[in-house]
């Protein structure tokens, strides 16, 4: 058999997205609740993910949307990573989020703590994986609001965050203009 460096470079790329969906997974969280979601795009999802990107930089006024959709475009694959946003039950024994307890966190729309820390450690762990396999990655903020606006992940989803995958002679996630 021969298979060009594309071919390979491609496959390794949805390799380590697939072992980062896998450390994220197993990533600690806090009271053991996992409110971890993830999914892999490739091929055409990314560039609807871009497409979407470039809308939402119009919208929302975020010019640095498209300078990122440009960084989505050049990847071969992202790892979207989101968390749902519920109280873990530590109610009176917590207060992080500034609420005497998780009912009054819920009563007024706060936001329990510990779902946004997870996802955070969820990350390391991601990026450490891509780091490891010596692929190009980037955690962007952008990429997971538009894969919020596009419903990729069930609306109790609230917080995205994306991970661009790219094997290439220079990194497209840096010296961005």
């Amino acid at each position: 058999m021969i298979e060009d460096s594309k071919t390979a470079e491609t496959a390794a790329v949805i390799n380590v997205a697939r072992q980062i969906c896998a450390a994220a997974r197993t990533a600690p969280k806090a009271c053991g609740v996992d409110q971890l979601s993830a999914y892999i795009l490739t091929e055409g999802n990314k560039e609807k993910l871009a497409a979407e990107m470039e809308r939402l930089a119009k919208v929302l006024d975020r010019p640095f949307f498209c300078r990122d959709a440009a960084c989505v475009c050049a990847s071969q694959a992202i790892v979207l990573l989101g968390v749902t946003l519920k109280e873990r039950g530590l109610n009176e024994a917590c207060k992080l989020c500034r609420n005497e307890n998780c009912a009054e966190c819920s009563k007024n729309n706060g936001v329990c703590v510990y779902a946004p820390m997870d996802l955070g450690i969820a990350l390391g762990s991601a990026v450490s994986i891509a780091a490891d396999n010596r692929m190009d990655s980037r955690i962007l903020f952008s990429a997971g609001q538009a894969a919020r606006s596009l419903q990729i992940f069930p609306p109790e989803v609230e917080i995205v965050m994306a991970i661009p995958l790219s094997v290439s002679a220079k990194s497209p996630f840096f010296d961005r203009k």
